[in-house]
């Protein structure tokens, strides 16, 4: 008898052993995976003038026209939206000293977004316009998150289903939020590429993090699509572009 109990009493030790893994494991699943280094960021010449237009609301310089030609070259950057990305990144860095954020990132995030504004075949114009409408699918819970229509199909043209719009693909209602004017026109335009990289980057510097660090920088990127592959996708392609033109560290 004495057996017995001690028999049962493993048992049930076990079966809470098992159990408190398992869902540590199911907890671990639905984080964004930590450890990993940040991408190095990538250092953008700037012009000495204050001629030309100005993104970032008149906050940051332009970058150096001839860095801006040659970088554009180097990376496969078309060299209007390099021009946005590393005024999103200066301005973000000025309102949030502590970010740290890199054009790099930014300009990855593009990238895996729509191409730089190039998804559909399209491209950016002088003011950073895209030539179409950036629009992803309908998020109606078939192989996307689920989230119901909540600007009236205003942005999206979608007034039953949430779709990301813009080179940055922001959803509507995020846009609401963090959505900014990156030109200066006196309009947040998640269209046009100052506007939609300024805010990505503002998104992803929030809540005081710093992107310098590996956990600051993937909990930045995992807040942007909760997905692993993602974040690794978005960390390859900011290194690609730092190792294309330099680093600050």
């Amino acid at each position: 008898m004495l057996r017995l109990k001690r028999l049962a009493v493993f048992c049930v030790f076990a079966i809470c052993v098992i159990t408190a893994v398992s869902f540590w494991a199911l907890g671990q699943s639905g984080a964004p995976a930590s450890g990993a280094l940040p991408p190095p960021r990538a250092e953008a010449k700037l012009e000495t003038s204050s001629a030309g237009l100005t993104t970032a609301v008149n906050i940051t310089r332009n970058a150096d026209a001839e860095w801006l030609i040659l970088a554009a070259a180097q990376t496969g950057i078309p060299a209007r939206a390099l021009r946005a990305y590393v005024g999103a990144a200066s301005a973000a860095n000025h309102s949030a000293p502590t970010c740290g954020i890199g054009w790099n990132t930014v300009a990855a995030v593009g990238f895996v977004e729509s191409h730089h504004g190039a998804y559909g075949g399209g491209n950016l114009n002088a003011a950073g316009q895209a030539s179409g409408p950036i629009v992803g699918p309908s998020l109606d819970g078939n192989g996307f998150a689920a989230i119901a229509d909540t600007d009236a199909g205003v942005l999206d043209g979608d007034a039953r289903w949430d779709r990301a719009v813009g080179p940055m693909q922001f959803i509507p209602s995020t846009w609401d939020l963090a959505g900014r004017d990156g030109n200066g026109d006196g309009e947040a335009d998640p269209f046009n590429i100052d506007d939609a990289a300024l805010s990505a980057a503002g998104y992803l510097c929030a809540h005081g993090r710093d992107l310098t660090a590996a956990n600051g920088w993937t909990e930045a990127i995992y807040s942007y699509n909760q997905s692993d592959s993602y974040v690794d996708q978005v960390r390859d392609q900011a290194t690609f572009y730092a190792e294309k033109t330099g680093t600050t560290g």
